[in-house]
């Protein structure tokens, strides 16, 4: 496996942060944890991390108003966006808006490392 992952996670859940954590450090990466869109986009232009997974809704700012905005300034960015509240109006916008994937709660361990290869993927793409 090439370079670990640095992967920014965001959500208002401890909890959810704590768990999603364990998977991704079993998966090699670096995790940077952030509880609402307004701190993901803050960590995300401080850290410069390979990949966000992003709640949508969350307190202050909304993970469909962070993604616009880490897309504006990083257009490349990999963002995954986490949600229970996974309407197919709220899938589309996402991915209107550039996410790389759509992934409803409860997740999956199995969902969370193909998610981790497409990010890989992309910032290899973007590396060349």
């Amino acid at each position: 496996m090439a370079d670990k992952l640095k992967i920014l996670i965001t959500d208002d859940s401890k909890l959810l942060r704590k768990k999603l954590r364990e998977v991704l450090e079993q998966l090699g990466c670096d995790v940077i944890e952030a509880e609402n869109g307004k701190e993901a986009i803050m960590k995300d232009l401080q850290e410069q991390p390979d990949g966000v997974i992003l709640d949508i809704v969350m307190p202050e700012v909304g993970g469909i108003e962070a993604l616009q905005v880490i897309k504006e300034v990083n257009p490349e960015m990999p963002v995954i966006m986490l949600s229970s509240a996974g309407t197919s109006q709220k899938l589309k916008e996402t991915l209107d808006l550039g996410a790389l994937d759509f992934i409803q709660k409860p997740y999956t361990q199995e969902q969370i490392q193909q998610a981790v290869e497409r990010i890989r993927r992309k910032v290899e793409e973007n590396g060349q």
